[in-house]
């Protein structure tokens, strides 16, 4: 255009002589033609927007005065839905919380924070410098509404038995006498199997996990109905720990002393690593890894348990013993048995067998008259197996035809309790060679126990709140108190729960194999509901995770599988954090909402001389790194979908003005601040117009730093800044053709 055309004076209709650029709009269909046709309009570019008459709109009407047509009840009409009232909240015209909190009375919290403060005694002012900033926020609502604060009240939230035992009634006590006595005749059994089997330690330091831990854990958990035990992936890690240290010369296969003390220290280290990260605060971390990881992790164990109990069942552990396979993969193992199936023990795999298929089928037969008869879950089936099974081994000697048996149940130190802190100077080589187990051991753990405590929540006692952080503190100090006698690790949590309706014990050694094996069994049976769900949706990357981990379990070992599960897992949210999520916004015809182009790219109009970019999220550290990459990719090719092989498709004259949407970035670090700050000046440079619409309030810690970084002045004042982005659009059509008054109107300075 060789001459700026004359507006509209200020008072009269934004209506101008001759129709700005800016004004037209054109669709993806017609993007390319009118990228490419620097004279007028290509009769294919319509204009959109609605008159005050409702009239269908010519390049004439004023994009300036465009009316917004508001209703009542909610807006679902996309992102930037018309309101009856046009928000205030922006960098130039906000107001303070507290100034706004002024405005309005609210009942809630109206005078908490002009509270006069009356002369306390000296117990008040010691309680009063223990208290946390929310605790002391916490006394002025108290206060405030007549409550009685008190520190008791903010020790019964730490302190859980607090509310449970206060809430106690005698009419709980018989039916949870009956359930103890249940629980005691499944998971006593249990424990014994788990240590001497899979743990490879003294059975008593199974049972040792059942006494203090679930004591421990009754008075600081957050979910009373929660089982706390041994569970079979962290014996089996357990496991591991002795297998490698006598691989390393500490001790022999026999040295039960040297077992029960690397039992010690293992349940010590995870459980100091759970009680810090309580500490800290790190609850989230639950939320790391992913439902596919722990299905395929669960899953592997089950295979390595079921085949590692294949030889105790088929009598063939001292043949085992004599060739070292003890140690050796799941792969090797299930090798090894096909080469010795000529030395099976065959009363022992009777046993076995049986035993397995009599639980089995009491399972099934409990699973389905359940629903109709709740109490027959009550029935101690695995209880008699065992009983059953050890009378029949005591009245025809077994033992004496060759099946081993569990036999006396002592101590190592030959004392019931002996008391060892287990993170003393002299055992410092021993946890660092166990340090990475039980790392491992404690995020599974912890996991597990997150996902249980989440579906239990606090079963009968409305006065108890679920907190992972509590959840943290509670567990680490249960294994903590329980490493000092040498018990195994334990938490709750998925194969607690599975366990906690189909579990026993038992003397002979085959029977016990065979009851971890229907714990195996109850591991993998959900596996082939996940894989169909997963194959249904074609979740191709959920899939292709279960399966290494699977497979690195399987070939190789359960900690490598273990590390290979969390490493991916890890890769996949840190993947996700860092990658942008800025969008290109269209315009939907005929109305003034901006919609995500690529989700809609046939649907929606883009202005000329115009690129929005919306800004979804914080930007940190972690995400700005492709951020201008990103913004490039959409300079030249309008979406982030397009292949950078492809040559430039938007020139230049297509991005002299670029309105950032940042409605989404409520926080920003100094990382992010410095990488914007970059953009912005390098807009400038290249003669661009930046405006920002929906930013945060002026006093917000994200319009605190734009004032403080430069970016409000590099951007051109806070008249850049407003409330949306169809005032943004008027910003820049007054700006190009130079309308009198309009920046000005923008600005609070």
């Amino acid at each position: 255009m060789s001459s700026r055309p004359h507006l509209a004076r200020p008072g009269q209709s934004h209506t101008p002589t001759h129709p700005s650029g800016l004004r037209q709009t054109y669709t993806a269909s017609s993007s390319s033609s009118a990228e490419r046709s620097p004279g007028p309009a290509s009769p294919e570019i319509s204009a959109t927007h609605r008159n005050a008459g409702g009239k269908r709109p010519t390049e004439a009407s004023a994009l300036l005065d465009v009316r917004e047509h508001v209703h009542e009840g909610p807006c679902n009409h996309g992102t930037f839905s018309p309101r009856p009232t046009s928000p205030t909240n922006s960098l130039h015209d906000s107001v303070s919380p507290s100034e706004s909190e002024a405005e309005v009375s609210y009942p809630a919290i109206d005078g908490v924070l002009s509270v006069t403060p009356r002369r306390r005694g000296w117990k008040k002012q010691w309680a009063a410098k223990l208290r946390s900033r929310k605790m002391s926020t916490s006394s002025q609502l108290a206060e405030r509404h007549g409550v009685k604060d008190s520190l008791l009240m903010y020790l019964s939230y730490y302190l859980p038995v607090m509310v449970w035992a206060r809430e106690y009634s005698w009419s709980y006590f018989k039916g949870d006498f009956i359930g103890a006595l249940t629980v005691a005749g499944m998971y006593v059994p249990m424990a014994l199997s788990l240590a001497e089997n899979l743990a490879h330690v003294p059975a008593l330091n199974g049972l040792y996990s059942f006494v203090f831990n679930p004591l421990v854990y009754a008075l600081l958990g957050s979910s009373p109905a929660m089982v706390v035990g041994p569970e079979a992936a962290g014996s089996l890690l357990v496991g591991t720990v002795v297998k490698a240290s006598v691989d390393r010369g500490h001790g022999d296969d026999g040295d039960v002393a040297m077992h029960a003390k690397l039992c010690g220290i293992v349940a010590g280290v995870s459980g100091a690593m759970v009680l810090i990260a309580g500490i800290a605060r790190l609850g989230f971390l639950d939320s790391v890894l992913s439902r596919p990881f722990l299905r395929g992790f669960i899953s592997a164990i089950g295979v390595v348990v079921a085949v590692d109990q294949l030889l105790p069942e088929l009598g063939l552990s001292r043949v085992a013993d004599t060739a070292h396979i003890g140690h050796a993969s799941s792969v090797d193992k299930v090798a090894f048995i096909f080469r010795n199936l000529d030395k099976v023990h065959t009363l022992t795999f009777t046993v076995a067998a049986t035993s397995f298929a009599v639980i089995m089928v009491c399972r099934e037969i409990k699973r389905r008259l359940q629903p109709r008869y709740p109490g027959v879950a009550y029935f101690p089936d695995r209880f008699l197996v065992v009983v059953l099974s050890a009378f029949l081994a005591y009245r025809y000697e077994w033992d004496k035809a060759g099946v081993a048996v569990l036999g006396n149940v002592e101590s190592a130190s030959g004392h019931l309790f002996t008391f060892r802190w287990p993170l003393q100077p002299s055992n410092l080589p021993h946890m660092r060679e166990a340090m990475s187990t039980s790392f491992l051991i404690a995020l599974l753990g912890f996991f597990e126990s997150s996902v249980a405590a989440k579906s239990l929540g606090g079963e009968g006692f409305a006065g108890i709140q679920l907190s992972p952080n509590r959840e943290l503190v509670a567990l680490g100090s249960a294994n903590l108190v329980g490493s000092c006698f040498g018990s195994l690790p334990a938490f709750g949590g998925y194969g607690r729960s599975k366990v906690n309706k189909s579990t026993g014990g038992c003397t002979p050694k085959p029977v016990m194999s065979s009851l971890i094996s229907v714990v195996a069994w109850s591991l993998i049976e959900e596996c082939p509901h996940d894989v169909s769900f997963f194959l249904q949706i074609r979740a191709w990357q959920e899939l292709g995770l279960m399966t290494i981990i699977v497979l690195a379990t399987i070939f190789f070992s359960l900690a490598f599988g273990m590390a290979i599960g969390v490493g991916l897992s890890l890769l996949q949210v840190i993947r996700h954090a860092t990658r942008p999520r800025i969008q290109i916004l269209g315009r939907i015809p005929g109305t003034n909402r901006f919609e995500n182009a690529e989700a809609n790219l046939d649907h929606l109009e883009f202005i000329e001389g115009c690129l929005i970019v919306k800004i979804p999220e914080p930007l940190t550290f972690a995400n700005t790194g492709e951020l201008k990459s990103r913004l490039r990719r959409l300079e030249l090719y309008g979406s982030n979908l397009a292949h950078p092989a492809l040559p430039r498709l938007r020139q230049d004259a297509c991005n002299r003005n670029i309105i950032f949407d940042i409605h989404g970035v409520t926080s920003l670090d100094g990382s992010g601040t410095q990488v914007l700050v970059e953009i912005v000046r390098d807009y400038r440079q290249r003669g661009v117009r930046i405006f920002f619409s929906r930013v945060p309030g002026r006093d917000s810690k994200v319009g605190r730093l734009l004032r403080l970084s430069g970016i409000v002045e590099l951007a051109g004042g806070e008249n850049r800044f407003v409330d949306d982005v169809h005032e943004a659009l008027k910003l820049t059509d007054a700006e190009e053709f130079g309308e009198p008054g309009m920046s000005d109107r923008s600005s609070g300075l």
